[in-house]
């Protein structure tokens, strides 16, 4: 095993936080079965199938499509990842609506807010076990096998996204495992995505008709999500942070 990166200043030492990230990656790496480890468990995909960052997954919602009283999208990631839909203050909650009023032409805008899946994330910038990490295709998730709960990354959160879990979870859908005393946010529906499926809360909107979300690879050119946004003026939530975030919203 390769030993971990020194810096040129401290070629001899690692800082705590090095220490620990390590430590724990490498203990998430223990083989549970011949080829299968508890890695590749927490991160959800096909160890055949390897996110790469010739891809970055992103979603468009358009603000102007998305109306105010219609949740079809949170009760679509409630349902796919066995939430309770937010019965009690504490409870998880992975996307909400939320409503925007221009002060000035008093246009008002409903728009689904969730894990903005930063290129430059603050939540895994901050997380001392490196259980918060991104995958190679931008996706933001969290590790539960080395999350201490810390919750340093709910606060480093510019979107207010992440969660933590106060309870018992039963009931668990087994390709999204959720556990008491950790940190947990949207996905992207990961689980659907590694089998060439597109999020939840995008197929509600598109079921319904409303077609206010659309899914896709940014990196891609020919993508109808890389075209929209080449095309029509998009806005990213706080890009004054400069996090380059992959969800984007048409018309605020």
């Amino acid at each position: 095993m390769n030993e971990p990166e020194r810096s040129q200043d401290q070629p001899e030492a690692m800082s705590r936080r090095q220490f620990i990230g390590w430590g724990a990656a490498t203990a998430a790496g223990i083989a549970i079965a011949p080829g299968v480890t508890l890695f590749d468990l927490a991160h959800g995909r096909p160890a055949e199938q390897a996110a790469t960052n010739k891809v970055r997954w992103g979603m468009l919602i358009d603000t102007n499509q998305c109306t105010a009283g219609c949740n079809d999208c949170v009760t679509a990631c409630n349902t796919e990842n066995h939430l309770s839909g937010g019965l009690k203050e504490t409870d998880s909650q992975w996307i909400r609506k939320i409503e925007l009023k221009d002060l000035r032409s008093s246009k008002a805008h409903s728009l689904p807010m969730m894990c903005q899946h930063c290129e430059h994330p603050p939540c895994v910038d901050v997380c001392p076990t490196g259980a918060s990490f991104k995958r190679a295709d931008g996706i933001v998730l969290v590790d539960r096998h080395i999350c201490i709960g810390c919750r340093y990354c709910m606060m480093a959160c510019p979107y207010k996204a992440r969660s933590f879990v106060h309870e018992d979870v039963t009931g668990q859908n087994p390709d999204v495992p959720r556990g008491k005393g950790c940190v947990e946010s949207c996905t992207l529906c990961v689980h659907r995505i590694d089998r060439d499926q597109k999020p939840a809360c995008v197929e509600a909107c598109s079921t319904a008709g409303r077609n206010a979300m659309i899914f896709g690879d940014l990196n891609d050119p020919q993508s109808e999500i890389s075209k929209r946004v080449a095309t029509y003026a998009t806005t990213q939530v706080r890009a004054d942070l400069g996090l380059n975030v992959a969800v984007r919203y048409q018309g605020i």
